[in-house]
């Protein structure tokens, strides 16, 4: 029969056909497993390597020491989470907050709100009234030297020349260099005279910000960039004294650099070599210091960190926000001081901020660069916008012109021998400061400097009395002292109209604490132990909320407060 031939045929190829199938799928199945053997493989690698660095930088107890503040962490937010324990929160946070509410925002039927646009313009005469009423309300009087920090500047005779300054340059923008060319000059000195103050090599740069928390968040993204593009670091990390500013911190959630947190030991209070050596791994693209830091006014070991940072290759940020215009100018007036700026072959970078003991108007910092290697992974540009090429040195577009004239106008009238004389007198308060709780009788028994500060900061706790006591009470005095933890301290940031008030800041201070320590007596009397009831406003943040394992209560109070600034 024509087709009895073809049917062996037919099953030979369905045979093989099959057989072709099988082959095909054992292979497709071989190469399935080959690939989840590679992928675990990587997976493997992967978390190998980030043991390994885990370990090398924390060492086995550190590790341990992470893991259970986690759990810890984590379990006591899930207790504060629980029905009864968040309600019960949530009740005494809204309480906090009100009370915070009642305190800051005016309230009763004398006072005026302007909530809407006035239908028709308030006369000239109304709006200075106004701004006189608002510039009288009650408040701490920094004038009269009672305010740490806050408030930096050089007397009133710089401040009327700095409102004539604002006043020819009200409108300016530098964004427009070619209709305002005077602000570009005034801008490109501001930035040359600071980086000649800190030495600066040949080559070196810099831009100005709107403080010292933007100078901060553009060394740390210039890092980044620089890591990004020049090794192919897609998991950035930095490393960082605990002590160091909290800018750095806003820098890693900002822009999703990890931190890694050195302890600053007693008794020196500066940030541990070996801690941040053994942190560094390939993903590391930036070390920070401090020249001095905020807490407790004490400079990082700055040399050392150069030392770590040029060998490892990689850019060391010097924060000199708060020394600003002093610490460069320590010996000159004759006072002791530490190698801290770009003569240390590993400084790559250094925030400045005009605004502080530069005397220039709130609003003024400087982020210089070793080189423009560093500043041009900082610059922002978009070729292909329509609205045309745009380009911007820092976060901002527009900028207030008028604020670089005021610093301008700041820098070259105070001159050297001007900074040099208010380092003297800044620096020197500080020290009669620092002497006081030292070595008198009345205050060196219960308060403890904490290191040995060197510019214009002092910082002081107490291992017998309840410092945050001590805060409450100069606070009813009319003080408004930095209130610090970890470990649970108050500072003083010596400022101009500080040197005026010292001597009444230390009558003050031994006449509270004589009062806490009477307290302290009369509670072990009466068998109450050391721990008395929450008093003041400091006491109730710090030694409360502070002390908790999980700080989401301190987050919403935090934010209560934010909330509250914007009530109108």
């Amino acid at each position: 029969m024509p087709g009895s031939s073809r049917l062996p045929i037919s099953l030979r190829e369905v045979s093989a056909r099959k057989s072709s199938a099988q082959v095909r799928l054992a292979n497709l199945g071989l190469n399935l497993d080959v690939i989840r053997n590679v992928v675990f493989i990587l997976f493997l690698i992967r978390w190998t390597r980030k043991l390994f660095y885990q370990l090398k930088g924390r060492g086995i107890g550190g590790s341990v020491f992470d893991l259970y503040a986690y759990i810890r962490h984590a379990l006591y937010g899930v207790f504060l989470r629980l029905p009864g324990v968040r309600t019960k929160v949530q009740s005494q946070v809204s309480e906090s907050i009100l009370k915070l509410e009642r305190k800051l925002v005016p309230s009763g039927p004398g006072v005026e709100r302007t909530i809407t646009l006035p239908k028709d313009g308030w006369s000239t005469e109304q709006v200075r009234k106004a701004l006189a009423d608002l510039e009288g309300m009650e408040h701490t009087r920094w004038e009269d030297g009672r305010v740490s920090g806050a408030v930096y500047h050089g007397g009133e005779e710089l401040l009327k020349l700095q409102e004539e300054a604002f006043g020819k340059f009200l409108v300016s923008n530098p964004i427009h260099p070619d209709v305002f060319p005077g602000v570009r000059k005034m801008e490109a000195e501001v930035v040359a005279m600071v980086l000649s103050l800190f030495n600066a090599p040949e080559g070196a740069v810099g831009v100005t910000t709107s403080g010292g928390t933007e100078s901060i968040l553009m060394a740390c993204l210039s890092a980044r960039n620089k890591a990004y593009s020049e090794r192919g670091v897609t998991e950035p990390e930095m490393i960082l004294p605990e002590t160091a500013h909290t800018a750095f911190r806003k820098a890693g959630e900002y822009f999703k650099i990890k931190i890694h947190l050195v302890a600053c030991k007693a008794p020196a209070y500066k940030v541990d070599l070996r801690a941040v050596s053994r942190l560094v791994n390939p993903n590391t693209v930036l070390l920070v210091g401090s020249a001095p830091n905020f807490p407790h006014g004490i400079i990082d070991d700055i040399p050392g960190l150069s030392r770590i940072a040029h060998k490892k290759k990689l850019p060391l940020h010097v924060d000199c926000c708060l020394g600003s215009f002093l610490i460069p100018l320590l010996t000159k007036a004759g006072f002791e001081s530490e190698p801290f700026d770009f003569k240390l072959k590993g400084v790559t970078s250094i925030s400045c901020d005009t605004h502080k003991y530069g005397f220039a108007p709130k609003g003024n910092s400087t982020v210089l660069y070793r080189s423009d290697d560093y500043r041009k992974y900082q610059y922002f540009i978009s070729p292909d916008w329509p609205g045309g090429v745009y380009a911007s040195p820092s976060i901002a577009g527009s900028r207030p012109g008028a604020l670089i004239a005021g610093c301008w106008a700041s820098l070259v009238r105070q001159g050297e021998n001007g900074y040099i004389s208010a380092c003297h007198k800044i620096v020197g308060t500080m020290k009669k400061i620092e002497g006081a709780i030292r070595e008198m009788p009345e205050l060196c028994t219960d308060l403890k400097v904490i290191g040995r500060p060197l510019v214009s900061v002092v910082a002081f706790h107490s291992p017998t009395l309840d410092i945050y006591d001590i805060a409450d009470a100069m606070g009813e005095k009319g003080w408004h002292l930095n209130a610090l933890q970890s470990p649970p301290a108050i500072h003083v940031a010596v400022t101009i109209p500080i040197v005026a008030a010292a001597d009444k800041l230390i009558v003050d201070l031994v006449e509270v604490t004589e009062e806490a320590r009477e307290r302290e007596r009369k509670r072990i009397a009466e068998g109450r132990g050391h721990k008395g009831p929450v008093k003041g406003d400091t006491a109730a943040l710090y030694g409360v909320a502070g002390s908790l394992p999980n700080k989401s209560v301190v987050v919403d109070l935090a934010k209560g407060f934010l909330d509250t600034l914007y009530k109108a």
